[in-house]
């Protein structure tokens, strides 16, 4: 087969849908199936997902993919898998699940954090991870149900994460990466597991529930024979274990081009920014807040900052507004209001309300770290409207954006920017003029699945490293830039201070605020 011809398979297994998409081996992609996800959340903080269910949307996802490309089970040439970071999905020793997997907006290691981070081992396993210690990890997680839920470690085998679960079911190897693994139980500088760390979060006693690490770049396992009559696909397909989701999210959209003076803003339900570095010259923060994710790229590591609720906080107001008009007998539907973003935008003036976007229950984990971080408006008054309120939430995650990468250096000279919001003009000028730097977007829209793609591609030889595959697969569909604007760059540098006082007077009155009950 040509090269044209010959197709990947990138898995994206996300929070709200688990998606297939086909690429050619030189990066157009041509076909994709998408099949919605779903997960279970309580008042007590808990938010699980079956993995059974995970499995058979991620068949059912191949499978569409395989009815809208005919030949796909003769054109495939590799599967590559990422998802959703963090969670703890545990497997017994009949590669069964136990239980639905905690995923990353579980909330209830709330407490086990603080006594975590209390402790002196934890300046060590900062220096070791580069990462914050927060409820969405799975050693925060492992910790906490070491405590008080012990019966299901002891019945499990192995501790995984999403893709690692996919993984699993679609090769019978028990595997994790090594950006998931270091960030969480290892040393980013030698991608492996440190034994310090793991006895800091409390776990040496569980150290056999952490999996083998493997480079989904550099080793394939075989598409099973039990797997393969599930999905339609030829057994022996070379299965790539991807980077987790936001490591190759940034990647597909042009976190690396080349050089590490550019930067990558992933501004979905989530926000995540990141810029690359050397290992060697990582410069970790006093807070201890941030990540540091290695790149499929030897030496190379992403810096992060992460918001755990970006485009979340406009999705609440919608349907806040959406769910009042149905009490009336009214249809409105929230991705209709979605369309009218940029109107609002350009309607309103910015700077005139505070808001800080915190609106998940699990608080926020960048550029700080407190589970009791609630959202709030400020500088509400009679005249202000709803649009008013769009643009005090957009204002609002531009300043989180901005509070995340001073955390992390110097303003990069240019910001790629993925996710949801990226399709607004005015979110991409409002991005642009709280950093002071222009954004561009990349026209491929599936980057996730792209990047566990680019893996596969560099792992079956089609490209000699990743930097070859970088320079056709993602350069090449770089935008043109959006600019700061003066008038808006100026609005937001006076806001950006209230943003911070307002934002560090409300610590007191969070740990005030009346708990959620179960349910």
């Amino acid at each position: 087969m040509g090269r044209e011809k010959e197709l990947l398979i990138g898995i994206d297994a996300g929070t709200s849908v688990i998606k297939a998409i086909a690429f050619t081996l030189s990066g157009s992609q041509v076909g994709c199936a998408s099949i919605p996800n779903q997960y279970q959340s309580g008042r007590d903080g808990s938010a699980t997902q079956s993995m059974e269910k995970t499995w058979a949307d991620c068949v059912t996802a191949i499978k569409t993919l395989g009815q809208e490309i005919p030949d796909l089970h003769q054109r495939a040439v590799g599967i590559a898998v990422t998802g959703q970071g963090d969670g703890t999905w545990l497997v017994n020793k009949n590669n069964q699940p136990v239980g639905d997997a905690w995923i990353w907006l579980d909330a209830r290691a709330a407490n086990t954090v603080e006594q975590l981070k209390q402790q002196p081992a934890d300046a060590e396993r900062f220096h070791k991870t580069g990462t914050g210690l927060n409820t969405c990890q799975q050693g925060a997680q492992l910790a906490h149900i070491n405590t008080h839920h012990p019966e299901l470690l002891r019945g499990s085998d192995v501790a995984l994460h999403c893709k690692d679960w996919l993984y699993l079911c679609l090769t019978g190897v028990r595997a994790t990466d090594p950006s998931e693994a270091s960030f969480t139980f290892g040393d980013f500088r030698t991608r492996s597991y440190s034994e310090t760390v793991i006895s800091a979060l409390g776990l040496a006693n569980h150290r056999r529930l952490l999996p083998d690490i493997i480079d989904g770049s550099e080793q394939t396992h075989a598409l099973s024979t039990e797997a393969a009559l599930q999905v339609n696909l030829p057994a022996g397909l070379p299965v790539s274990l991807g980077y987790v989701d936001m490591v190759l999210t940034g990647l597909g959209a042009g976190v690396y081009t080349g050089d590490t003076d550019t930067a990558c803003s992933i501004i979905g339900s989530t926000g995540v920014h990141m810029r690359p570095n050397s290992a060697e010259q990582v410069v970790l923060n006093q807070d201890r807040t941030g990540y540091v994710m290695t790149l499929p790229i030897p030496g190379l590591v992403t810096q992060m900052q992460s918001n755990m609720a970006s485009t979340l906080n406009l999705d609440w107001l919608l349907n806040l507004i959406s769910q009042l008009c149905g009490e009336f007998g009214h249809t409105l539907r929230p991705e209709t209001m979605i369309q009218q973003l940029d109107r609002w935008l350009a309607d309103t003036a910015a700077g005139q309300l505070i808001y800080h976007p915190f609106i998940s229950e699990a608080g926020e984990r960048g550029p700080f770290i407190n589970a009791q971080a609630r959202a709030s408006f400020i500088g509400l008054a009679a005249h202000h409207s709803f649009p008013d309120m769009v643009r005090a939430i957009v204002d609002g995650l531009a300043m989180a954006t901005l509070d995340c990468y001073r955390t992390i250096g110097p303003m990069p000279r240019e910001i790629r920017m993925s996710g949801g919001a990226a399709r607004s003009a005015g979110f991409r000028a409002a991005i642009a003029s709280a950093l002071g730097a222009p954004v561009r977007v990349s026209s491929r829209e599936e980057t996730g699945a792209a990047g566990a793609a680019m893996m596969s591609a560099v792992a079956i030889g089609a490209y000699s490293s990743m930097e070859d595959c970088v320079a056709e697969w993602v350069t090449p569909l770089l935008q043109e830039s959006t600019p700061p604007e003066a008038q808006l760059e100026k609005a937001y540098a006076g806001l950006f201070d209230r943003y911070i006082t307002s934002r560090e007077a409300l610590v007191p009155t969070w740990s005030k605020l009346p708990k959620a009950s179960p349910q």
